[in-house]
């Protein structure tokens, strides 16, 4: 009995064990299934969250699409709304101009035209030493000029009034190249004003200013043209005044000839050169240089009196070798009394044909004088050079002074064909040629 009940009890322990065995198989079933669901509900649930995302970003997108078109369409109904809005304003300008009556019109023209007078008259009046164009100042108000304040102007032909002006201005005469132009353009001054040279004060009165511009005042300037000049020293002379151009006075000296004595002669360079009398002439500021050569060749035609003349034709000189030679000796001597003595020379060295061999003549073609001339110049080759060439030169070399022209006429009673001069100028003479290279020995 005991081991049937052992037996029973093996049995009951046995199906515990398998009953135990067959729960935990049943619950390791039952652990893994809730995995798998737990899982598959996991998948499930990613799945649907990425899918509310695709669906949520669709919906954004959709809604920025919907967004820009909004704002596209609020632009452009901005833009209309403004376009609009100009032109409801442009029509509500042109009612309000054709609103404005031409009473309105007149006070604003009034307006801007005394802002114009007003202008003017700050130009014309802000300086209080101005006076009126017709009021110019008189002699109780005008200070006696003194040298620093004469100005010399030229004004050339052809210059506008503003040109005018601002060298005015420039020189101090005026003190507004402005209010000179506006005072010009009131009282139509403008095509009245006359070139020539002036002389004016500074500082004065534009009314004054325009009075002279206008009359075209001439001027006299005194001019002194020394013995021994030549046509170029007397066109720079000229220039330095204002009164001709040197170039301009130089081209019209080559064929300026107005009496028979004075053709031109082959190879000269002026026609003029020698017939320009030396003196002092007064001429007038607006002189054209024609006159002014005529001024001074009428002078020489005078002082050449009927009896020099005679006097030259009986020596059997003509009028043009007269002055010629008369330029050589004005241009050799500097002492009055060397004068007759190489006059003598000269025209003892024609008479047997000798070469006058003057450095006179080598300096006449230089563009500035030499203190002494070289051998070398002295091969110059040129119808003036006097050392290669027998004669008297092609014409002239300077304006010979009357003294010139008198010790040709009346020259000495000697024996001399040579002659050099010291230093200080003083000639010495010589009757033969070993006499004359001691003297150059000794004084050269």
């Amino acid at each position: 009995d005991k081991k049937s009940v052992d037996d029973k009890k093996s049995v009951d322990d046995k199906k515990s064990v398998d009953d135990k065995k067959s729960v935990d198989d049943k619950k390791s079933v039952d652990d893994k299934k809730s995995v798998d669901d737990k899982k598959s509900v996991d998948d499930k649930k990613s799945v649907d969250d990425k899918k509310s995302v695709d669906d949520k970003k669709f919906v954004d997108d959709k809604k920025s699409v919907d967004d820009k078109k909004d704002t596209l369409y609020l632009t452009r109904r901005s833009v209309a709304d403004e376009k609009s809005s100009l032109d409801k304003a442009g029509s509500w300008f042109g009612e309000l101009m054709d609103e404005i009556s031409w009473k309105y019109v007149a006070t604003v023209a009034g307006a801007v035209f005394l802002c114009l007078i007003g202008l003017v008259a700050a130009l014309l009046f802000v300086d209080p030493d101005v006076v009126s164009i017709n009021n110019h100042s008189n002699n109780e108000n005008t200070a006696t000029a003194t040298a620093e304040s004469i100005v010399k102007i030229k004004i050339r032909d052809g210059l506008s009034t503003g040109e005018i002006a601002e060298i005015l201005e420039s020189k101090g005469v005026i003190k507004s190249s402005l209010r000179f132009r506006v005072l010009a353009r009131i009282h139509d001054y403008d095509d009245k004003l006359r070139p020539g040279v002036y002389m004016f004060r500074t500082d004065m009165a534009d009314g004054d200013v325009f009075d002279k511009l206008m009359s075209g005042e001439k001027i006299m300037i005194n001019v002194t043209i020394p013995e021994g000049f030549g046509v170029k020293e007397i066109a720079e002379r000229l220039n330095s005044l204002e009164i001709a151009d040197k170039d301009d006075f130089i081209e019209v000296a080559k064929d300026f000839a107005p009496f028979d004595y004075m053709t031109k002669h082959e190879n000269v360079f002026y026609s003029a050169e020698g017939f320009l009398f030396p003196d002092t002439y007064s001429i007038e500021s607006d002189m054209e240089i024609e006159d002014i050569l005529s001024l001074m060749a009428n002078n020489f035609d005078k002082k050449l009196t009927p009896e020099m003349r005679k006097k030259a034709a009986d020596m059997n000189l003509s009028i043009y070798d007269l002055i010629t030679l008369a330029s050589l000796v004005e241009r050799e001597v500097r002492f009055p009394e060397d004068r007759p003595i190489v006059a003598q020379v000269l025209l003892k060295r024609l008479k047997i044909n000798m070469p006058l061999q003057t450095d006179a003549t080598l300096q006449y073609l230089m563009d500035k004088p030499k203190v002494e001339v070289s051998i070398e110049d002295t091969k110059i080759d040129s119808p003036y050079n006097t050392y290669l060439h027998a004669g008297l030169p092609p014409g002239p070399i300077a304006n010979p002074g009357m003294a010139a022209i008198e010790a040709v006429l009346n020259p000495s009673d000697t024996d001399y064909l040579y002659f050099v001069a010291d230093h200080n100028g003083h000639n010495h003479y010589a009757v033969s040629y070993d006499e004359h290279l001691d003297l150059v020995s000794q004084y050269r």
